[in-house]
């Protein structure tokens, strides 16, 4: 990374941890949005950007991190914040379980595999299968979060917990992505045959890109019940997958700058709109579209690797 791109992100990063003081709770809030859809939206990155596997299903685990928080810390009194790693640990599971036999497919057909399992996943918590989820109703009286003692109970204190999360995201991706892991997955993406004819076990890296992503996801989903302290359903729905799908593509795949900047302006700006609510999903259509013909690379793309 050049000077004049750690001095951009340095002040970008200073902006934003002063944002609080001069910004009302409504605002501060939305801050908070964005940073939960911005970790949703690295932990795909790792799926979709770096890996090349087209995952439209990822809000299956975002549900399952969140299911597993709220059940643990309502049922048996584990503070939310402990939460996390049993989070991580379940979607990671499941998204294991779920990629092992498919995980030779390509393109398309992976794609509509991964809707299959987002609303299978959706469809289960509505009817309760198991009878912990709540049902349609969803699970209330989650827990407040507590650091050090201290209970985070106001927008501007979740936005410092929030962010801090989403910057130790940012710095253990980059450090990924420049690993011998990284580049595996990189060759993934541009060529699944030449990383084979490589050395590559390429079964072995879509699984544990797939397991690495979900955990993420997992705990997200965690911040996210810790935020709410209700947690139903239709939180997890296939727009949400679809949202996340189109930070990625929108900021450039496989590019964290271009995500956080993707993630500013896909849930950002429809709160400056609000009137134009009902109109949300024929603008972001347009916009894919005008993407895809005049900048299919993205916001700002992934600088190549030589």
């Amino acid at each position: 990374m050049s000077r004049a791109h750690l001095a951009v992100a340095g002040l970008a990063a200073a902006l934003l941890a002063v944002a609080p003081l001069f910004l009302n709770a409504y605002q501060v809030d939305v801050l908070n949005s964005i940073g939960l859809y911005a970790l949703l939206a690295l932990s795909l990155n790792l799926i979709l950007g770096e890996a090349g596997l087209f995952n439209m299903g990822h809000a299956a685990f975002y549900a399952m991190g969140a299911y597993t928080a709220a059940i643990l810390n309502t049922r048996y009194q584990i503070p939310i914040l402990w939460t996390l790693p049993a989070s991580g640990a379940v979607a990671g599971a499941f998204a294991l379980l779920v990629a092992r036999p498919v995980v030779h497919l390509r393109g398309d057909y992976l794609m509509i595999v991964t809707i299959g399992v987002g609303e299978i996943v959706r469809i289960a918590l509505v009817n309760d299968v198991f009878g912990i989820t709540g049902g349609a109703n969803g699970i209330f009286g989650i827990g407040r979060p507590k650091l050090l003692g201290f209970t985070i109970r106001q927008p501007q204190e979740f936005f410092y917990l929030i962010w801090g999360f989403v910057a130790v995201t940012i710095f253990l991706f980059l450090r990924l992505k420049r690993s011998r892991f990284g580049r595996a997955l990189n060759y993934l993406r541009e060529d699944v045959v030449a990383a084979e004819g490589s050395g590559i076990n390429t079964d072995y890296y879509k699984l544990a890109a797939f397991g690495l992503g979900a955990a993420w996801a997992g705990m997200a989903g965690t911040l996210f019940a810790a935020k709410m302290t209700i947690i139903s359903p239709e939180s997890f729905s296939f727009w949400e997958s679809v949202v996340l799908f189109m930070i990625v593509i929108l900021g450039g795949a496989g590019s964290i700058a271009g995500v956080l900047l993707a993630s500013f302006l896909v849930v950002g700006l429809p709160e400056l709109f609000r009137e134009l609510a009902g109109a949300r999903m024929l603008v972001f259509g347009l916009v894919m579209m005008v993407m895809m013909v005049f900048r299919p690379q993205g916001l700002l793309p992934a600088r190549e690797r030589f």
